[in-house]
């Protein structure tokens, strides 16, 4: 929210609703028209450092996502994923597909090299700059 100078991001998903909304006066507000069986009292947050990334992985550049949808990692369930690791790409290979407002979005590599890793899961939602692939130059 401070990187793009937003105030308020509302998300509204199968029944579920979340706001937030930043300055003084947050109370954040999450409701649901189903109850979740895993749903926990909501609590206080609490600040924890990330995962620290395996070496290896830590300077290899990444592909991220220019914008927040679903990701698929092919055209179909039935065709074949635009991408493996292992496979070599370049600036205008298809790598996958974002889905974001019932629009279908090929995303392109953008960079020349091998996916080494393939970080985000299919049919789930990714955020705008999200890492989707780690690629070796």
């Amino acid at each position: 929210m401070k990187r793009n100078d937003l105030s308020v991001f509302k998300l509204e998903k199968e029944g579920i609703k979340i706001t937030l909304k930043k300055g003084n006066d947050f109370q954040p507000v999450i409701s649901s028209s189903a109850a979740a069986p895993y749903a926990a009292p909501l609590a206080a947050p609490v600040a924890s450092a990330p995962a620290p990334a395996p070496a290896s992985m830590e300077k290899l550049p990444e592909i991220t996502s220019p914008m927040v949808g679903t990701f698929y990692s092919a055209a179909s369930p039935e065709a074949p994923a635009f991408t493996k690791v292992g496979q070599q790409v370049d600036e205008n290979t298809v790598v996958c597909i974002i889905e974001a407002m019932k629009v279908m979005n090929e995303i392109k590599a953008e960079a020349k090299g091998t996916i080494v890793e393939i970080v985000a899961e299919n049919g789930k939602p990714v955020q705008f700059g999200q890492a989707l692939f780690r690629i070796k130059p």
